[in-house]
């Protein structure tokens, strides 16, 4: 079976059994402050074992394409070395949300395995969980019961909690799981070793394939267990490895899933796979971390300097480095494996192939950028070794750190120059680094108290800026020594964070003791809508008013309607090709990342704001559907965004049919006019391929346009109200050029008298030719330009000029090159000292250094005391 045929049977197989088969969700996350990247399949699916949302198939299966390189999932550097990690994998996964549990999911799994998939009975071990007597968790025998109705009992091993006792986190569901392990071995040496010996063990032939979780507990802040109200089966199959079982492979990457990559990196680099070890490690890299590098930017994270970005780029870097050190690419070559990537996925993940050319040139423009900085790197690496012996921990984590280099290739240098690296060292310095990472992050979260049970919270926000509610539970965080608390209404008009829009702020007021307390933010977790207050209601008991902030709440809206004008004239002004990458929604401006590879012009920018501001004079009545099905809201030619997930039934945004339509979550103002204007106030590149516009509306417009008017009747008072303002203008810069010029002239004249003077007046003191001196002149330039003359005319100098700039004395010390170095002078320590005289301070070269003060009187005292120095 080919890997396509493989994937589908599966889908196949869950789809017969009554499963609702649906889409993988982007693998960058949004809406869950606790992942960055999408590392299982069951993270879309979290709101719903937490009981924070309706469950709507109480069977789904799918395949999710997933993210594991940072946190505790953390793979990347064995990635390439070994044959079965990956940074992005696929995950086969079946669900049950409180249906089937462990009978069927078991049942399920051989039937797939051994009579779909025809994988050998005779190879295939299961694990169940042995207890814990500390937690007080039994052995799973339920599951052994089944299990032992399929498989030989020999073949049931026990797991402990480390292996099989599946938790989302340190709280959250969890539960005990079966894993199912399949061995590769040739039968000449399963003959002397029993599989049951290897599983679990690290043996890269004998490897787990499919994990069965039964979540059956909520694993408390305090560490205690409590049985969730309805259990839950949440499986997940490496599909790269269940290839390779089935295709009788020794590695994930001899498939047909890594072949076409690594086939195409062999002929292109003119080096044959399997022909030597590193190579093949590189070749492996590669075709690995194109994978995640093109997946991610399809679905909205380009790489960066921070957070998921810089992930991204942290992988996109690797993959370079091993292709410029092991396989000779010297320029660049990564971005020609995207075309090959989004062909083999076509059909299965269409968000690669319909941006084939934005993914290829953002890789393109990254590796450019990162060969640069690699010969860089390696330069400096260079120069470090002609004085130094061996490679100091914290200069190899400088190159880690800031170039991007891996500790292995700043090993790899110093090798090849018969050097050592202080490991100790670069690790303490890592350790740092990510103790103080982790502090900066740390965010301490308390378990959620009930108030009122049984209530399912509702937003009605779209419809009404307050309402009568409840308080259904809320918790106590803490982040960066800052004390926060969170809160779930049982019905809010407060829209959360989301879709590029801010979360409304406002009150919540009780309706028995009047008191008021300030939400402060609202942002969603898993589906559920998290109010932030900075302290709590007295009694969280009643009933309360929600109040939304109306004026921030309704300049948002104009921001988020103008938003979608713009993306509409964009694609009108510059073409189809224009996609939203980015975007922010506040009260105050609107930011909008767009895919597009040239700065736009003053033409293009003026074209776009005539067009959004004909659209806001035509005051379009908004057109808002909900509930509409996502197949025929598509269909319809509504604009949908890459990297966001979308439901069965999704909210459609128009403004003219025939102009803008869109999906969207957020809040928008009832008619165009209601936006006032709109101005462009900023153009710029965010990276390879994305533009960002900022601009204003409403409010904020008609503010700025105040303060420009403002600005030019003053500017226009200055120059006496010419009728011309341009040319009166222009004319004053013309003068000002004219007159700065004679002023120069004449300092220049004036230094060249003074200069002539002052050599007159150097004093031979010890084969030093010594001035020190107070001097009239306009500014320090003119001081700086003057000591510099006297240098170059004058050998073994020891110059000391004073000034009084407006009674703000300054001191210049200039010496010899030559003079400074055979008597040890230092012109940043002199005038230091020198500087106490006028109660100020400085410093500088050893040659030149100056200072300024706040008592010009002490002037004479410093000139008289520099003396003291070439004594």
């Amino acid at each position: 079976m080919t890997s396509r045929e493989i994937r589908q049977a599966f889908l196949d197989y869950f789809k017969s059994k009554g499963h609702q088969i649906v889409p993988s969700a982007p693998v960058v996350v949004k809406n869950d402050p606790t992942l960055m990247f999408t590392n299982a399949g069951m993270n879309q699916f979290k709101d719903l074992f937490l009981g924070e949302a309706a469950i709507k198939y109480p069977r789904v299966a799918d395949t999710q394409r997933c993210l594991r390189v940072s946190g505790k999932h953390n793979d990347l550097e064995e990635v390439g070395i070994d044959t079965y990690h990956h940074t992005l994998f696929e995950m086969l996964g079946n669900w049950s949300f409180g249906d089937y549990f462990k009978k069927e999911a078991i049942a399920w799994a051989w039937e797939l395995l051994t009579e779909v998939f025809k994988l050998d009975k005779d190879r295939l071990y299961v694990t169940i969980f042995e207890g814990d007597a500390a937690e007080g968790l039994e052995r799973d025998m339920e599951a052994y019961d089944f299990w032992k109705e399929l498989i030989a009992e020999d073949r049931i091993l026990l797991g402990n909690k480390k292996d099989n006792f599946w938790e989302m986190g340190d709280m959250g569901p969890c539960g005990p799981c079966s894993e199912i392990h399949y061995d590769m071995r040739p039968d000449s040496e399963r003959a002397v070793v029993a599989g049951q010996q290897l599983v679990n063990a690290d043996d890269p032939q004998v490897i787990e394939i499919w994990n069965l979780v039964f979540m059956q507990f909520n694993r408390l802040k305090d560490g205690s267990l409590v049985q969730l109200p309805a259990k839950h089966v949440d499986t997940g199959m490496g599909f790269e490895r269940l290839v390779r079982c089935i295709q009788g492979k020794s590695s994930n990457y001899d498939t047909d899933v890594f072949q076409p990559l690594i086939q195409f990196i062999a002929e292109k680099s003119g080096i044959v796979y399997g022909a030597d070890e590193k190579t093949d490690i590189a070749m492996r890299v590669l075709s690995d971390h194109i994978r995640a590098v093109s997946f991610a930017i399809a679905d909205g994270q380009l790489p960066s300097n921070n957070k998921a970005g810089y992930v991204i780029r942290r992988i996109l870097r690797r993959a370079v480095r091993y292709a410029y050190t092991f396989l000779n690419f010297k320029t660049p070559f990564i971005h020609e494996l995207v075309p090959v990537l989004a062909q083999q996925f076509k059909g299965v993940f269409d968000e690669l192939y319909q941006q084939q050319d934005f993914v290829e040139k953002v890789v393109l423009e990254e590796e450019v950028s990162f060969l640069r900085t690699l010969t860089a790197g390696i330069q400096r690496f260079e120069n470090y070794i002609e004085t130094n012996s061996n490679i100091d921990g914290n200069f190899a984590f400088e190159l880690f750190d800031t170039f991007g280099f891996p500790i292995d290739l700043t090993e790899l240098l110093a090798r090849e120059k018969g050097l050592s690296v202080d490991m100790d060292g670069f690790q303490k310095a890592l350790t740092a680094q990510k103790e103080r990472s982790r502090a900066a992050t740390a965010i301490d979260t308390g378990d959620w108290v009930l108030v009122n049970e049984d209530q399912e919270s509702e937003f009605v926000g779209y419809d009404q800026l307050t309402s009568q509610t409840e308080i259904l539970k809320y918790r106590k965080v803490s982040a960066k020594g800052k004390e926060q608390y969170q809160l779930v209404l049982a019905e809010t008009p407060f829209y959360a964070e989301g879709g590029g829009q801010v979360g409304d702020t406002g009150y919540l007021r009780s309706l028995e003791s009047n008191e008021k307390v300030a939400i402060v933010d609202t942002k969603k977790e898993n589906g559920l809508f998290i109010h932030y207050m900075d302290q709590l209601p007295t009694s969280l008991e009643g009933g309360f008013e929600a109040v939304v902030n109306v004026a921030k709440r309704k300049d948002t809206e104009a921001n988020h309607s103008a938003t979608h004008l713009m993306h509409a004239a964009l694609k009108q002004v510059l073409g189809e090709h224009v996609n939203q990458k980015g975007s922010l929604v506040s009260p105050d401006v609107l930011r909008f990342d767009f895919s597009h590879f040239f700065k736009l012009s003053y033409e293009e920018i003026k074209q776009i704001e005539d067009i959004v501001n004909a659209k806001i004079r035509e005051n379009i009545l908004l057109k808002e559907e909900r509930n509409v099905p996502y197949q025929k809201a598509i269909e319809s030619g509504v604009t949908a965004l890459f990297g966001e997930k979308y439901g069965d039934h999704v909210r459609v945004i128009t403004f003219d049919d025939a102009y803008s339509k869109e999906l969207c979550g957020g809040t928008h103002v009832k008619g165009t006019g209601e936006i006032g204007f709109f101005k462009i106030m900023s153009e710029s590149a965010v990276a390879a391929g994305v533009r960002r516009i900022e601009a204003i509306t409403g409010t904020k417009a008609a503010q700025v346009i105040r303060e420009y008017f403002e600005l030019m009747g003053n500017f226009k008072e200055l120059l006496n109200n010419p009728k011309d303002f341009v040319s009166a203008l222009s004319k004053v810069i013309d003068e000002n050029h004219s007159l700065k010029k004679e002023i120069e002239n004449y300092i220049k004249e004036k230094s060249q008298g003074l200069m002539n003077d002052l050599k007159s007046k150097l004093e031979q003191i010890d084969g030093v030719n010594y001035l020190a001196t107070v001097v009239e002149l306009p500014h320090a330039d003119a001081v700086k330009t003057l000591a510099y003359t006297l240098k170059g005319a004058v050998d073994n100098l020891f110059l000391v000029l004073g000034a009084d700039f407006d009674g703000k004395p300054s001191l210049t010390v200039m010496i010899s090159d030559g003079l400074a170095k055979e008597k040890g002078y230092h012109a940043g320590n002199i005038v230091r000292e020198l500087a106490k005289e006028i109660q100020g301070g400085g410093g500088g070269q050893p040659f030149f250094a100056t200072a300024g003060g706040k008592d010009a009187k002490g002037l004479e005292k410093a000139i008289a005391k520099a003396r003291e120095f070439v004594k």
